[in-house]
């Protein structure tokens, strides 16, 4: 046999193969939705929101990050329940293209909004950010299908890793017709915007493989007797957070995610905030920091997946979350040169590790004909992580009288938490429980 078929899961008669080039369609798509958060979430439109669009008033920076809550507020409310129709209805193709076209329709017209077009930026944000959510948590419903147990880690490492590498490069386009605009001679006031169309058209270019190659394996699902859909959706999800049916570690893993989320969700957004106010470090010193961060946690990525097939999921999780203890203890024990730039990386390589590791572990415990559902407790509890680790932060660098160190020390209760929780975990017992499971 193929050594490579061995990576695809092995499907029974009448339903189709897996195909190599499968995989690379699904692992296309991070690399696709990677441009809408490095650019929209993190580096270039949050700015232009806080300084042109809201005119850099005191409010400013509240709207951004209530605009983003919000839209994670609705992920909450929805993503679950929408899971459950996905596996009754067998709609995940159709949710993931309407969820694609639909953040990149809002990110291109995020490109029209100017200084005082705040109303409709705030709607096109929370539109766009639920959009890539959804179609985050439901392309993730496609691992289990796609990947062989033994390669879970593997796919999903290569995706992240891949991810990384498409923010940075979508990241490096917008930069470029930035700083080019002079040339062109345009005004930065024109370039920004324009940014929003160039991310929006490369999201949708690198998603074509995805939406095009990837196909739905499962089936639509019989309701019972006299039980609508909705019905059947709200009994589903109420059995999954009640744990039953055996998925005792499922749960279990899905609140160390919201635990150990909240620490890594935590320093994506506070990174900028830290290296300045707590390393004094200049804007270029901290964009240069956080582009070498994502370089690492692209390796990181693609490390632990391979590394989480060989030695176990737990055991691959664990030494991701000892390494983010371990850089957050670097962080508050020494402003040295050396031990930033130490601690930096580690958390770029536990970065990726720990977010591609928990994904495919999440498909490992995921029983047949129920990825939509438990992908959607996933992004449930992703979506609750980015809420609570930043809140959390700043509550303690508020108390603290502005102690970045001690809010970043703080954060470390994060992953120290996840670590006991996942020692409750027993990977092989979920699996074989969501193997069993009707």
């Amino acid at each position: 046999m193929d050594a490579r078929a061995t990576l695809r899961r092995q499907h029974p008669d009448g339903v189709p193969p897996v195909r190599r080039r499968e995989l690379l369609a699904w692992a296309s798509y991070d690399f696709a939705n990677s441009g809408y958060t490095t650019v929209v979430i993190t580096a270039v439109f949050n700015a232009w929101f806080v300084a042109t669009i809201a005119g850099g008033a005191d409010w400013a920076t509240l709207a951004w990050t209530a605009s983003l809550s919000v839209s994670y507020l609705l992920v909450m409310l929805t993503a679950p329940v929408l899971g459950v129709w996905i596996d009754l209805r067998a709609g995940k193709r159709r949710v993931l293209v309407a969820s694609t076209v639909a953040c990149v329709s809002a990110t291109a017209a995020l490109s029209a909004c100017g200084p005082g077009d705040l109303v409709l930026a705030v709607v096109l944000v929370v539109l766009s950010n639920y959009a890539y959510s959804i179609g985050e948590g439901v392309v993730a419903a496609f691992l289990p299908e796609l990947a062989a147990d033994r390669a879970l880690g593997r796919l999903s490492g290569y995706g992240w890793a891949i991810g990384y590498v498409g923010g940075l490069l979508v990241l490096a386009v917008c930069l470029w017709w930035i700083q080019s605009a002079p040339a062109r001679g345009a005004s930065l006031a024109t370039a920004v915007p324009q940014t929003l169309l160039i991310t929006a058209v490369l999201f949708g270019l690198a998603a074509l493989p995805t939406l095009l190659l990837l196909r739905e394996r499962s089936r639509p699902q019989a309701l019972a007797a006299g039980r609508g859909l909705f019905a059947e959706a709200g009994r589903r999800l109420r059995q999954a957070l009640a744990g039953s049916r055996g998925l005792v570690d499922l749960r279990r893993l899905l609140v160390c995610i919201v635990v150990y989320q909240s620490g890594v969700a935590t320093v994506i957004t506070v990174a900028a905030i830290f290296t300045t106010q707590a390393l004094g470090f200049s804007q270029a010193q901290s964009i240069t920091l956080i582009l070498v961060v994502n370089v690492s946690a692209a390796a990181g990525a693609f490390a632990f997946g391979a590394l989480q097939d060989r030695v176990g999921h737990r055991a691959a999780l664990a030494a991701s979350l000892l390494g983010w203890l371990l850089a957050v203890a670097l962080f508050f024990a020494t402003d040295a040169s050396w031990a930033v730039w130490t601690a930096a990386n580690i958390a770029g390589v536990c970065m990726g590790a720990s977010q591609a590791v928990g994904r495919a572990l999440v498909g490992y415990l995921c029983p047949p004909d129920r990825e939509g559902e438990v992908f959607g407790l996933w992004s449930l509890a992703v979506r609750l992580a980015m809420i609570l680790g930043p809140v959390s932060y700043g509550l303690v660098s508020w108390l603290s009288a502005g102690n970045h160190r001690l809010a970043m020390l703080a954060t470390g209760a994060f992953f120290l938490a996840g670590l006991v929780l996942l020692a409750g975990i027993d990977p092989q017992r979920g699996h074989r429980a969501a193997r069993g499971a009707d």
